[in-house]
């Protein structure tokens, strides 16, 4: 097993290339039932199943039994934290791979609507993204068409919810914060960069980040989404809009960049995650008895167990790590992992945070922390979800005292491990390929942006469909599909309708709201 330093010296002096070393993710497809971290520690770790949901634990549930290597958390540990560094100190990084070269880190992000106008325009960018709502190939070209027609539907819900945290997303601000803090505290160890963030659907777009990178003549990049999980939906879709950029700009294609694609398990992270939930404990009259709930953005299903995303795993060997984190601390409080926010008739991973918050009430949990883990800014998922509706349901479901984490935002540990990631990253900008792409290390930046997804993202052109494509005779298959496309064709004319503004539901009256 190779420490970070050895792969340093390999890749840089050695060879001009890393190759990874023995992968921490299940090769693809990812088996439903793959080993890939040891979770069963101290904590009580049973499967979860949609169809036996009967079984939350006292301790941590985070689906997980099966058990890895033994020399598996020796090599998750081999990365945590910038004093294993792949030199022998910052101010060598500097020396070597800064001098006189202009660089540039990359934040990616979601982005979200500022004002209530924003609202729509922004639905549309969101479900216009294939990674998102994935069609069939033989419907794509509905893409857009469709986009238009749920963004108009759920416009005015989703404006509720934003008038409801102050009329707007506070993400922008609050990524800025965290750009400004980081650019600060780069230049606070010797490595002075600039700091830009990249939205994927509302400004500053990417593609704006990106022309300001150009005209500030940057040569080295470092792309950095403020996703510490992967997943195809949110790094992926980020990563894979850049790639795109790439390759049809001259001056990106000569540009030398690496990727950190996650960074879930870094100590800085992990420290600053259990100090956030130590000082909420402390808020609850009984805080051994409070469980800590931890909520995850969703994913669909099908994106894990059938286009093999990592982001499951990923998730639980962070909660992992913080558990472990906070029992140093003497807090032993049990817990749990489930997911939230998730769109649309097809299966999501589970357990659903709606759902288990009403088990847990039905089991007599009466003190309840939530822990919105997949998220380093507060925005209407944490904000509006889970502490307006979530904290509801908790309260009508017989919870009697609820509290949140905050989102990390500029918490100075995470800034500063955030600022010790970029550093450790400056020596594979440019200077690295991926032999195997089987092989992959999330702290290990993996070179280019083309490379990055080959290796976490191989089939990327070819994503399942949420359901199976065609099976002959009178099937379920064949009714779902049948049923699909009759949908889809009701959903075309609402759109000619919708865009239009003219149709048979106009001149019947019963579509006034788009004229």
């Amino acid at each position: 097993m190779w420490s970070s330093s050895q792969a340093s010296t390999r890749g840089v002096v050695e060879m001009g290339r890393v190759e990874a070393g023995p992968s921490h993710f299940p090769k693809r497809p990812a088996p439903q039932n793959s080993a890939r971290v040891n979770l069963s520690r101290t904590h009580t770790v049973k499967p979860t199943s949609a169809g036996n949901r009967s079984g939350i634990s006292v301790k941590c549930n985070l689906g997980w039994s099966s058990q890895p290597s033994p020399d598996l958390r020796h090599h998750f540990r081999g990365y945590s934290s910038a004093s294993e560094a792949v030199l022998t100190s910052q101010s060598d990084v500097r020396k070597l791979f800064v001098g006189n070269e202009k660089i540039g880190v990359l934040l990616l992000n979601l982005g979200g609507p500022e004002t209530l106008d924003d609202v729509q325009p922004f639905l549309f960018n969101l479900f216009a993204d294939p990674d998102i709502i994935r069609l069939p190939r033989l419907f794509r070209f509905l893409q857009k068409p469709l986009a238009k027609f749920i963004s108009v539907v759920r416009a005015p819900k989703s404006k509720e919810g934003y008038a409801s945290i102050g009329g707007g997303s506070p993400l922008r601000q609050i990524t800025d914060a965290q750009a400004e803090a980081l650019r600060e505290a780069l230049h606070g160890k010797d490595v002075p960069a600039n700091v830009y963030v990249g939205m994927r659907y509302w400004h500053p777009f990417t593609e704006e980040a990106i022309e300001q990178i150009k005209r500030d003549g940057i040569t080295k990049l470092v792309v950095l989404p403020l996703y510490p999980q992967f997943s195809i939906s949110t790094s992926g879709s980020s990563l894979r809009l850049l790639e795109s950029i790439f390759r049809e700009d001259e001056y990106l294609v000569n540009m030398q960049h690496t990727v950190i694609p996650s960074w879930y398990q870094r100590e800085g992270y992990i420290k600053a995650m259990a100090t956030l939930i130590e000082n909420e404990l402390t808020k609850f009259q009984e805080p051994q008895k409070v469980m800590i709930f931890f909520s995850a953005h969703g994913v669909p299903l099908a994106y894990v167990e059938e286009a093999g995303d990592p982001y499951k795993a990923e998730m639980e060997e962070c909660i992992d790590l913080i558990m472990e984190e906070l029992e140093k601390r003497g807090i032993t409080n049990p817990c749990i992992l489930a997911y939230q926010s998730r769109v649309g008739p097809v299966e999501w991973l589970k357990p659903y945070t709606d759902e288990t918050i009403i088990e847990l009430g039905q089991k007599g949990v009466k003190s309840l922390l939530a822990v919105p883990i997949s998220f380093v800014s507060e925005h209407i998922e944490t904000l509006e979800e889970i502490d307006v509706e979530y904290k509801e349901l908790a309260l009508e479901s017989g919870i009697k005292h609820w509290g949140r984490v905050p989102a990390l935002g500029c918490e100075p540990t995470f800034i500063s491990d955030l600022a010790d990631a970029v550093i450790e990253s400056l020596p594979y900008v440019g200077a690295m390929a991926v032999s195997n792409l089987e092989a992959r290390q999330s702290l290990v930046p993996l070179g280019s942006v083309e490379e990055l997804l080959a290796a976490y993202d191989s089939k990327r052109d070819e994503l399942p469909p949420p359901v199976i494509v065609w099976e002959w005779g009178w099937t379920k298959s064949a009714e779902t599909w049948n049923g699909r496309a009759a949908m889809l064709a009701v959903l075309a004319l609402l759109v000619l309708e919708v865009t239009t503004g003219e149709g048979f539901l106009h001149q019947w009256g019963i579509l006034p709201l788009f004229r």
